[in-house]
């Protein structure tokens, strides 16, 4: 009797190997497919635009401060080191884009520096953000 007792309490045991074997892969999964949103490092007050498009492929992001402060990646960076910085990005990904958020109250001149400084860095694809007004 005592070992047909036994028998069945083993066999009524959950074997949790396999789910949690599912769980795992389901988390790599999910966290290999995931998109991450890139950020310039600032929040900027954009000009609006009555023609503005959503455009979802800009993947360097660069944010110019009312003050003048320039923003790449998450960092600071000066006018001078803004070319290199878009040339590594853009090593990193050549089919990226670079879209430019220019705060309403920047300087109209450090925007063309950056925008000329992209097209130096081989980068055909300038873009700025704007956003988008009803009228």
């Amino acid at each position: 009797m005592k070992r047909r007792s036994k028998r069945r309490k083993d066999d009524t045991e959950i074997n949790m190997t396999p789910m949690l074997d599912v769980v795992f892969i389901m988390l790599i999964f999910f966290i290999v497919t995931a998109s991450f949103v890139k950020e310039a490092g600032i929040d900027v007050n954009r000009p609006g635009a009555s023609t503005a498009e959503r455009k979802e492929k800009g993947n360097i992001l660069v944010a110019i401060s009312e003050t003048g402060q320039i923003w790449i990646d998450r960092r600071q960076v000066d006018i001078r080191a803004v070319r290199a910085n878009i040339e590594r990005m853009h090593a990193e990904n050549p089919q990226g884009s670079v879209i430019i958020q220019a705060d309403e109250a920047s300087k109209n001149g450090l925007l063309v520096k950056v925008m000329d400084a992209a097209r130096q860095a081989g980068v055909a694809e300038v873009s700025l953000a704007a956003t988008v007004e009803e009228g």
